[in-house]
């Protein structure tokens, strides 16, 4: 039975995630930071081949020792990065620490599970990884500029590393989910900010209306955990699976989109003519 990693599998994504590669043949190993958080994937995995493991993706030696742990089953087969924090505000509010914060799990975190099973994947010739970035990694976000460059960075990373690992018939993928119904807005209530007297206010209104536009589509997470089964496994590979109508608009608008335009758009325009703008470029109704 292959094995597969998870990061983040506490809730959403990767609780969906894990529950989905399981019943799809795979032994998962479920990490999350605190086990106190097990409870509800527990309940779910009766009979399923998960084992919930106990992994800090910030810290060095917590990674360290989960992978030995783990490679003690068996060498991994599938890592999906998926562990993730957000926040919502203009760079101006945005403490350096909270910035930090974001490249340390979003960017740095990936790194340090996917330095862990480059070796045995390498060796043996065989592997996927699967890096869950964001539409935000590809569509630059006014008021979430941390998290975007976050998912930048991970998505370049990602394009790079599938270059590099191609003569070891190793698999990279870099799923993009756009707004999916999840608790990480609920997370990252303490690093979003929304005040009527900024004169950022107009920003973060717009962005506030982008995320409702993507609520009412009810994208869940067991979307994206199917999307992630499918890149690892189909013949027809594709480096970027993005996942959500909001998500296809978003990125197959902004490539084709001057992007003097999009930064014009910035401005003092008023709702009506922004609106119309958004809907035509990327199909997102606002």
């Amino acid at each position: 039975m292959p094995i597969a990693v998870v990061t983040g599998t506490s809730t959403g994504i990767g609780f969906e995630t894990a529950l989905h590669l399981a019943k799809n043949g795979y032994q998962v190993f479920a990490g999350m930071r605190n086990l106190a958080k097990a409870g509800p994937l527990t309940e779910a995995a009766t009979s399923l081949p998960i084992n919930i493991t106990e992994f800090d993706v910030t810290d060095q030696a917590s990674v360290d020792a989960a992978f030995e742990r783990i490679e003690q089953g068996g060498p991994v087969d599938v890592l999906v990065n998926n562990a993730g924090i957000g926040g919502a505000a203009p760079l101006e509010l945005v403490p350096e620490d909270e910035h930090r914060a974001m490249f340390e799990t979003n960017y740095f975190g990936a790194v340090r599970c996917i330095q862990a099973v480059l070796p045995s994947m390498r060796e043996r010739q065989t592997g996927c990884i699967v890096n869950v970035t964001s539409v935000a990694g590809v569509f630059p976000s006014p008021n979430q500029i941390p998290y975007s460059a976050s998912k930048w960075a991970l998505e370049s990373l990602g394009a790079a590393l599938a270059h590099e690992l191609a003569r070891f018939d190793i698999r990279v993928v870099n799923v993009q989910p756009g707004v999916i119904m999840t608790n990480i807005f609920d997370n990252s209530a303490e690093t979003t900010r929304y005040d009527k007297a900024s004169p950022y206010q107009p920003i973060m209104r717009r962005n506030g209306k982008i995320f409702m536009a993507g609520f009412k589509t009810g994208t869940q997470p067991i979307i994206v955990a199917e999307t992630i089964l499918e890149a690892i496994t189909t013949d027809d590979y594709r480096l970027r699976w993005p996942v959500g109508p909001d998500a296809e608009g978003m990125v197959g608008g902004i490539n084709k989109l001057p992007i003097e335009e999009f930064i014009a758009m910035g401005g003092d325009v008023p709702d009506e003519a922004y609106n119309g703008w958004f809907l035509e470029n990327f199909g997102v109704q606002l």
